[in-house]
Formats: C-alpha cells, structure tokens, sequence
C-alpha cells in the first residue's frame, strides 16, 4: 500500500466521481482507476462501486477513507515538519504563484522583502492555482499566490488581497490598437481567445460574464491554457484577448493592451494561501508585509 495510492483513493471518495478527481490530481481518470485497483488488490477487499453512472464507496472503502485521512493528514505534517528543520539551517522561503501575479505582484513585494531579510533565499514557482494548491497542501511551498478557489480546501487558509483589472490585449495592427478605452460591445464581433475553463476558470467567467452582462455572445475562436500561449496568439492576429491587467508586464512583441469599460466592476480576485494550523516564522513576516502593502501593491491592479 502506497502514499499515493491512497491519495488517489481518497480524492475519488470525496468526489465520487473518477473524472474529477482525476482532475484534482492532474492524472488521467485511466491512470487514477488503476491506482485504487492496486490499492484493492493489495488489501484484499473492494472498496468502491463503479457504475456508467454513479461511484459509491463500499463498507470497506468508508472505513479506509476514515483511516486514509488521518494517515495522510499525518504524512504531510511530518514532510512539513522536516522541511521546516532544513530552513532553519538554510533560511528559504517557497512562494508558487499565478502567472499575472508573478508578473505583477510578485516582484513588488519580493523587492521589498530582500531589503528587510537579505538572508532568505526565495523560491518563485510559477503555475495554475489548480496545480499550486496541492503543492501546499503537500508542503512543497509555503505560500501561494493564487485565484481563489469556489470551495476551498479546509486544510487551508486564504487571505483575499486585491482584485486585479482585465484589460483587452490586441494585435498592434488591429483596427482596436490605437484606442485607449474600448466596451464589450466594441469586441462583439471580434474573435475571442479565451482561456480553458478546467484550469483557468475565473479569467475563462470573466470573459463570459462580460458578454452576458452587455446581452452580447462571446465569440470563442480559440481555448488555450497558458497567459503566455494567448498573448502569443494575439500577437499572429489570431483573436484578442480579455487578461488580467498584469499580464501586460509579459514580454511579448506586437500586442498592445487597451482598458476594457466596466472592467472595475468585474475583477480577478487574488488571495494569499497557506497551510492551516502551522507555523513558518519567515512565510509569517511575507504575510505581515504583504498585508502592510497592499494598498500600494492594488494601485498597480
């Protein structure tokens, strides 16, 4: 019986069903299914039903989930634990944010974290919230910039720091790219590259809501999973954009981004999130500048 065996045995019976779980833990329902049969070959018992329709846990599989919790709650803390060791010998801190706010946000505060604590070394990791998430609650980061989520873990704690604006990002030859204000209406025909809902889902709403809000159809000629990926499609006259205001701080020729009307009344919110109930001295100090800051650092939003 293995650790991720039962990561991926508890993932399913919390969400009963094998897709979605899969997702949770960026693995292919295949690969997922093939984890539990280990686990239940192993352990010599069945421990979840599987219909076309349905997942339900066996009595075996309730008590296992009970049991499996603890074990792994237990686990992470002690992966915790010895990782803290190490830091104290070697003063680091482990940061994972989104994309735009590593663009924007992030180097703000990072310059003025150096000035006060030149000693600690900063690990940036750059990714999805869907994907920085777990690696929290796993212990291989400490902070986390990130989208927050509709449901939020419990085994996690989430400071909501500011919302950031969305601007419209167009190709330099577009017909849009010498204005300096456009509305959603202007965008009613033009072709949208939107980002995938699965992983992105709060800039994929914003862009619906935007259209719906103005009685309009969004006009998706393009998904696309990274910032970097639209703003390159952009650029090849593809379709334009609606980003966070941030993303206009990544390198990328031939884009101009223009202020979207009505956009301060829909925002991307961002929240800081850490591991409930433990205690980092220098992820703490992060956290207490941070909120010092943040009027300063949602002027730049």
């Amino acid at each position: 019986m293995e650790l991720h065996q039962l990561r991926c045995f508890v993932a399913a019976a919390e969400e009963l069903h094998f897709g979605r779980a899969a997702q949770r833990l960026e693995m292919l329902p295949s690969a997922l299914g093939r984890h539990i049969r280990l686990l239940e070959d192993d352990l010599g018992t069945r421990l979840m039903t599987r219909t076309t329709r349905s997942v339900t846990l066996t009595d075996d599989g309730a008590v296992l989930l009970r049991e499996a919790r603890t074990l792994l709650a237990q686990a992470d803390s002690l992966a915790v634990k010895f990782r803290a060791r190490g830091r104290r010998q070697a003063p680091t801190i482990r940061v994972g944010a989104i994309d735009s706010a590593a663009a924007g946000l992030f180097p703000m505060l990072l310059h003025d974290f150096r000035e006060r604590r030149p000693d600690v070394t900063v690990k940036l990791t750059e990714d999805k919230t869907i994907r920085l998430l777990p690696r929290l609650i796993s212990g291989r980061l400490d902070l986390a910039l990130v989208r927050p989520p509709d449901k939020p873990d419990s085994r996690l704690e989430f400071l909501l720091l500011l919302h950031e604006t969305a601007v419209v990002a167009v190709s330099s030859r577009h017909p849009l790219a010498s204005r300096k204000r456009v509305t959603i209406t202007d965008l009613a025909e033009q072709p949208l590259i939107v980002p995938e809902r699965r992983s992105r889902p709060h800039s994929h709403d914003l862009t619906m809501k935007l259209f719906a809000q103005a009685g309009l159809h969004a006009r998706i000629a393009q998904l696309a999973d990274e910032k970097q990926t639209i703003v390159n499609l952009v650029a090849a006259e593809l379709g334009v954009a609606i980003v966070p205001r941030w993303t206009s701080r990544m390198a990328a020729r031939g884009v101009r981004y223009i202020r979207l009307e009505a956009a301060d009344m829909n925002r991307l919110p961002l929240a800081a999130a850490w591991t409930r109930g433990t205690r980092d001295l220098i992820r703490d100090e992060m956290l207490e500048m941070l909120k010092a800051s943040l009027s300063r650092y949602a002027q730049e939003a």
